[in-house]
């Protein structure tokens, strides 16, 4: 137990690092849907940040998830972190030069200006470089550093956001260096930080190098399944904002203002991903740490159940304050999109299910099953994005993200069962999500209804129902949550 006390640990302050900066971008949501000039330009960063999800996969070619495979191997500690390190070295720089080299073209293919895509290149080029160096404080347990890092990463993109839409007008000197578009200023901010949090990782691109080609041979091929389903994972999470620009039948203007209102809503539904993200940083270094122990699979299906038990509150309680938490995410006019909000905070808690039963796969090297599950979920994406969004526009969207990580859940556990004897409490587990959706999406699209947005009636309820699910929770797992926060 002391394992999983130290791996709830890590994960309360991952979440921290996870939150607090969320909280900080919260705010620069807040600032762009404020100062750019309309929709259509918010729609237009939403646009570029899909594209940039898509080239952070593909640059990183699963070699985060072969490091910490490979590094838990004592033998091969320090050529695991070189090699990774000199890996993703050379290919970014490779991408570096020819993403500039054939900048025009990426302008004609994307139809966005060149003048945001030479700031945009550099970004990529620095998160890249610096995923193996924060995946080296993970492995060590450094989740502290790696948390007031990520933190300081934040307040720097939007401390230079807010000072360039804010105060620039008063420094005509300055002024008169940068350019006049927003959104290319943006993206000025957000290189600056990147680049400074380069430099204050940069420290393992110092250490010992030394390059194993067949150790490295062994994390390609562990580390190109991951590839594809870390491809897929981009097309659930972004192509639904490229499908609807190019498949609303509406003008091309018009199409962009619609995603940059469903981007609002989407990033409404921030409680629920704050949550996934945070226990997958926590615990997907713990799945490789704890493979070789007798009881591993009982600390999965401990693991497993303890995010639903947690989640189904978190899901529930996030969707009764939505409402009260919405003016302080976006702008008004933005949040026309309110509907999609419960699917995708649903979807999110699946997806942060799915990440926990994946355990299977990656433990046992047999990661192309991972890229089977994404791409099949990737593929229903694009159908029903397809197929739906020119008749009910952007909630096909919702339903597509929603569907797609309920998909990649079901069949990552009926395929895992067959290759790892995990003991899941398939009973309780079951009866904390139906419990949870079932009252959230009757809160959300009935309760609201009936009483009215934000009347203390509709509060009343929906803290009635938080409660229920808070104890339908404490009483059958108040032995486990005993051993959790208990001291010794």
């Amino acid at each position: 137990m002391s394992s999983i006390k130290n791996l709830f640990k890590n994960t309360f302050i991952y979440g921290l690092a996870t939150v607090l900066p969320r909280l900080l971008t919260v705010l620069l949501t807040y600032l762009l849907t404020s100062y750019l000039p309309d929709p259509v330009a918010f729609g237009e960063v939403s646009i570029i940040f899909s594209y940039i999800i898509f080239a952070n996969v593909i640059l990183t070619y699963g070699m985060e998830t072969a490091f910490f495979r490979f590094y838990n191997d004592a033998s091969t500690k320090a050529k695991t972190l070189s090699t990774a390190l000199l890996s993703l070295l050379v290919t970014t720089i490779v991408f570096g030069a020819a993403a500039y080299l054939f900048i025009d073209q990426i302008e004609v293919a994307t139809e966005l200006s060149a003048q945001y895509w030479k700031w945009v290149i550099a970004v990529i080029v620095f998160d890249t470089l610096m995923v193996i160096p924060f995946a080296y404080m993970r492995v060590q347990g450094r989740s502290t550093s790696y948390a007031l890092i990520k933190l300081f990463n934040v307040v720097i993109s939007v401390g230079t956001t807010f000072l360039f839409f804010t105060a620039l007008k008063y420094f005509p000197a300055i002024e008169g260096l940068l350019p006049a578009d927003r959104i290319e200023l943006f993206f000025i901010a957000f290189l600056a930080a990147s680049l400074i949090t380069f430099l204050i990782v940069i420290k393992p691109y110092f250490m010992t190098w030394e390059f194993d080609k067949e150790l490295w041979k062994k994390m390609l091929t562990y580390g190109w399944p991951i590839l594809l389903a870390g491809f897929a994972f981009a097309i659930n999470e972004t192509v639904d904002k490229i499908l609807l620009q190019k498949l609303l039948p509406v003008g091309d203007e018009e199409a962009e203002g619609i995603v940059g209102v469903y981007t609002a809503g989407y990033r409404l539904a921030v409680g629920m991903t704050l949550y996934a993200q945070a226990f997958r940083l926590g615990v997907e270094p713990f799945f490789f740490s704890q493979s070789g122990d007798k009881n591993a699979t009982q600390q999965y299906a401990l693991i497993t159940k303890a995010f639903v038990a947690f989640g189904s509150v978190t899901l529930m309680a996030y969707v009764v304050l939505v409402d009260f938490i919405k003016p302080y995410i976006v702008k008004e006019g933005f949040e026309t999109a309110m509907e999609v909000v419960p699917l995708i905070l649903i979807a999110y808690f699946f997806s942060g299910i799915y990440q926990t039963l994946s355990v299977w796969y990656k433990i046992q090297d047999k990661t192309r099953y991972g890229a089977y599950i994404s791409i099949t979920a990737a593929v229903l994406t694009i159908l029903v994005n397809v197929l739906l969004i020119p008749h009910i526009g952007y909630m096909a969207s919702a339903y597509a993200t929603c569907a797609a990580y309920a998909l990649m859940m079901v069949v990552s556990y009926l395929i895992g069962r067959k290759h790892l004897a995990v003991p899941y409490d398939v009973k309780n587990i079951l009866l904390y999500l139906t419990l949870s959706i079932s009252l959230s999406l009757v809160f959300f699209y009935f309760v609201r209804d009936v009483f009215g947005i934000e009347s203390w009636q509709t509060y009343l309820v929906g803290a009635l129902m938080t409660l229920v699910i808070i104890a339908v929770v404490s009483l059958r797992e108040k032995e486990i949550i005993h051993k959790i926060i208990k001291r010794k």
